[in-house]
């Protein structure tokens, strides 16, 4: 028998509301009518619209009951405010599960998909909790650590920001005993006065809530390393470097291009380890090491991290990769248009000059968003990158692309245009045989319409030859 999430009684006591209908027991927890599922706690969150609106949907729809604001008909929690209750019931989630061992990741790039690496490492190594993609704001995170459930042993966290002040109260929730920070660089740079110092101080905000002698895993490659382990250590964290400087405990010595993925070459704690990855982005040779040294600190095997980062394949808008057929001529598509910025403009670059084209090696950009005052600027010292990789091509789309297509070499320029959705005809018309396709941009700038419509044209040509997609 599945033990339930949560009893009407337990979010009572937790969130302090008044209990309203008869009791009930919660399987999951649910903000959202078109993803709830029977059995789950509806939170009615204010928003652009009222949660209160959607709680008779949720009620249709089988929730168990609802945490209100207001007076509903059905089993019910009223409380002041939605989202504090939601907040309450994560902490008292979290307590429950005392001998949880909890882990939490930010970072400009990486994020993500390294928290999912590390989760999927965590199922295998007994009951295990995680963020689903991307839920790692305000809201995001105490709805993750509601659905935690008590018998939960490890767990991993992706906490975010825009803006200064935003992990401190996320961390001081998840209260982690290991902190990862991918790496730092220009990311949300227009919402910091001082930049990127502002940025590596907003992350460092990751240390304030660890738990007692946590550890703190850090890229020793990045620019604001030694800001950060001086935070981590005055926040009593053990420091652990991963990276491709001498001393690192997880060092980066080669990363080999295979025919699926990549094999890596490191020295772990002193011990050389060769092993094979399913990723061939040049990012994932240190983001390997992250995961692998942050499933160490939260007690699991190594072994389990090397396992899963043999199979772990790429998460879509960042690097997946596709095989396709157009118009009878095979192209290869990477697939990274999720988000952007500098650094991960620089590491997408760098992988598409480390594949392997028969044809040409195309790079399909968008804006970066978020950027300032400096943004023309910004995107035009993508030229250099583009240089180095190697590039035979580059499309472009923004009106700050446009700064970077006026010092484009006349040899490599494909097309200009202020729309992503008009830039999806040009590529569609100049791709050919063997060539590598990589398409990158802020999600705002939607180079995933470009993405759509290469698929499109592998699934219709027809439909996708007139810039339309399915």
């Amino acid at each position: 028998m599945v033990e339930p999430l949560w009893t009407s009684a337990e979010i009572a006591a937790a969130t302090g509301g008044r209990a309203i209908g008869a009791p009930f027991v919660a399987a999951g927890v649910s903000i959202d009518t078109r993803t709830l599922q029977p059995g789950d706690l509806f939170v009615a969150l204010a928003g652009e619209r009222d949660g209160y609106e959607f709680v008779a949907s949720a009620m249709a729809k089988g929730a168990a009951g609802a945490l209100v604001t207001q007076a509903v008909d059905g089993p019910s929690l009223q409380v002041p405010n939605a989202l504090k209750a939601l907040e309450q019931l994560g902490i008292a989630a979290r307590d429950r599960a005392a001998d949880a061992r909890r882990c939490a990741v930010t970072g400009s790039v990486g994020k993500t998909s390294v928290t999912q690496a590390i989760a999927a490492a965590l199922k295998l190594a007994g009951p295990s909790h995680n963020s689903v993609l991307s839920y790692n704001n305000h809201i995001g995170v105490p709805l993750t650590l509601a659905r935690m459930p008590r018998k939960t042993k490890r767990a991993v966290f992706e906490i975010g920001m825009n803006h200064s002040g935003e992990i401190r109260p996320l961390v001081q929730m998840v209260r982690p005993h290991v902190a990862v920070v991918t790496t730092v660089g220009a990311a949300h740079t227009e919402n910091f006065s001082d930049g990127e110092a502002g940025v590596a101080r907003a992350k460092a905000e990751i240390f304030e809530g660890l738990e007692l002698s946590g550890v703190a895993i850090l890229n020793a490659d990045n620019h604001w390393f030694d800001l950060l382990k001086a935070a981590a250590e005055a926040h009593g964290a053990r420091a652990l470097s991963f990276g491709r400087h001498k001393g690192c405990a997880a060092r980066l010595i080669e990363m080999e291009t295979a025919a699926s993925g990549a094999v890596v070459i490191a020295e772990i704690h002193g011990q050389t380890l060769r092993f094979p990855i399913a990723q061939s982005g040049a990012h994932w040779g240190p983001n390997s090491l992250a995961t692998i040294l942050a499933v160490e600190a939260l007690g699991a095997p190594v072994e389990i991290a090397l396992e899963v980062l043999a199979d772990f394949a790429p998460l879509a808008g960042r690097g997946e990769t596709h095989r396709l057929v157009v118009d009878g001529a095979p192209i290869t598509l990477i697939d990274e248009s999720y988000n952007a910025n500098p650094i991960s403009m620089r590491a997408a670059l760098a992988t598409l000059a480390g594949s392997k084209a028969a044809g040409r090696k195309i790079a399909v950009l968008t804006d970066m968003l978020e950027m300032g005052e400096d943004a023309p600027a910004i995107h035009a010292a993508l030229a250099e990158p583009i240089a180095a990789a190697g590039v035979d091509l580059v499309f472009l789309a923004g009106p700050d692309m446009r700064a970077l297509w006026d010092i484009l070499p006349a040899s490599v320029r494909g097309a200009w245009r202020e729309t992503a959705a008009l830039l999806a005809i040009d590529v569609r018309c100049a791709i050919g045989p063997g060539d590598v396709v990589m398409a990158k941009g802020s999600k705002g700038s939607k180079a995933s319409l470009v993405v759509q419509a290469l698929l499109d044209a592998a699934l219709n040509p027809q439909t996708a030859a007139t810039g339309k997609t399915r």
